[in-house]
């Protein structure tokens, strides 16, 4: 009896370990498309509009100045940057009062956003934030995002194309020198950058934000309601996004940003991921179980001990080829990481995520920004 059986999860599993290597061929084949594509940009037009820049903030870390720095230097004819607090002792205030010394001629303004106009904290600043901004053309993205000096002028060139209602960016980790940083920014680079570009080949654009960069014009918001009516869910990036979609496309620009990354620990790193995985378990239950197609490493190590054979011994070493590629591609063709450190991380990684994607089955309980809330159906309900 327990003879067949194995046969038959061996079956499933090297038949899983196939349609993984077919996945990661095809992420493969959908990083050097995007790569390519970039390597001849459009030309940016002339007489770009004004912007407004929403910058929610809550706490600081060392890494918050050189990111909002950033965004001081850039190559743009006008632009504002608003910041947005909740209290007016918090971290970030001290942060933005430099920046605003140090760059008199750049519009930045520090704003109290301390109404709670919903379950998510930072779409409530984002309302309040909006409700101020001068410009028809707003930039949404997290305080700890690193651009370059032309991303606005390429985001907002992107944004002025035809039937084009929002750009988004995709962005690489800059880690902390812990494990745990550095698992994350391996997930990132390998994992969920890949998923972004497959599913971008595969539907012929994606119909999602990501929060590295929101680009949209004010009159698409109100289109979909504004910002209040995506204020009690978490995945607010993913759902601005989606609702945009249903009525004009959402671009992947040529700019990719760096975000840092804490100095996690394994079991913060594991949570954080728990966190997304409910997250996305809510907001796209088919996209979830999809998900079990990209765990490329552990279906081949459960074939190899499934079947004691010369086909499982071929499939796992073809899947480490096909893994390491699509990993290769993604780091550093794409997101242009500077080495590829961290790569022989990958088996770990990859085990762990099998791990979190099981575990994100269970509970609906999650911790954001020192809250606790349930999640359901995508939405926040504080406990």
């Amino acid at each position: 009896m327990f003879i067949p059986l194995l046969q038959v999860l061996g079956a499933v599993s090297a038949a899983a370990t196939v349609a993984s290597i077919g996945y990661c061929v095809l992420a493969t084949v959908a990083g050097l498309r995007f790569a390519s594509s970039r390597r001849h940009p459009r030309p940016i037009p002339d007489g770009l509009p004004p912007v407004s820049i929403l910058k929610p903030l809550k706490g600081a870390d060392p890494e918050m100045y050189e990111a909002l720095h950033s965004h001081c230097l850039q190559d743009y004819p006008e632009y504002e940057i608003l910041c947005g607090v909740t209290a007016s002792d918090d971290p970030a205030v001290p942060v933005v009062e430099r920046l605003i010394r140090e760059f008199p001629r750049v519009n930045i303004q520090l704003l109290l956003c301390d109404k709670r106009l919903g379950a998510n904290g930072k779409v409530s600043t984002l309302i309040q934030l909006a409700a101020a901004a001068k410009s028809e053309y707003l930039l949404v993205n997290d305080s700890d995002i690193r651009v370059e000096r032309d991303y606005l002028r390429t985001v907002i060139s992107e944004l002025q194309q035809p039937d084009v209602g929002l750009v988004t960016c995709l962005y690489r980790g800059a880690p902390s020198p812990t494990l745990g940083s550095r698992l994350e920014a391996l997930g990132i680079s390998t994992d969920f950058m890949p998923g972004v570009l497959s599913a971008s080949l595969i539907e012929g654009g994606i119909h999602f934000g990501l929060g590295s960069t929101l680009a949209f014009r004010k009159a698409d918001l109100d289109a979909i309601g504004g910002f209040g009516a995506i204020a009690d869910y978490l995945a607010d990036d993913y759902e601005l996004g989606r609702r945009i979609a249903e009525r004009n496309k959402v671009r992947l620009s040529a700019a990719v940003v760096e975000t840092h990354l804490p100095a996690y620990d394994l079991r913060e790193f594991i949570s954080h991921q728990l966190r997304w995985a409910r997250t996305i378990r809510a907001s796209r239950p088919g996209g979830y179980a999809g998900l079990l197609l990209t765990f490329t490493l552990p279906w081949a190590i459960a074939t190899m001990a499934l079947w004691r054979s010369k086909i499982a011994i071929i499939l796992f070493a073809t899947a480490l080829l096909g893994r390491g590629v699509m990993a290769f591609v993604s780091s550093r063709v794409v997101l242009r990481e500077r080495g590829v450190a961290f790569l022989g991380l990958l088996p770990i990684r990859d085990l762990i995520a099998a791990s979190v994607w099981l575990g994100g089955l269970l509970g609906n309980t999650i911790t954001w920004r020192g809250e606790k809330f349930l999640l359901k159906d995508g939405k926040l309900t504080r406990k």
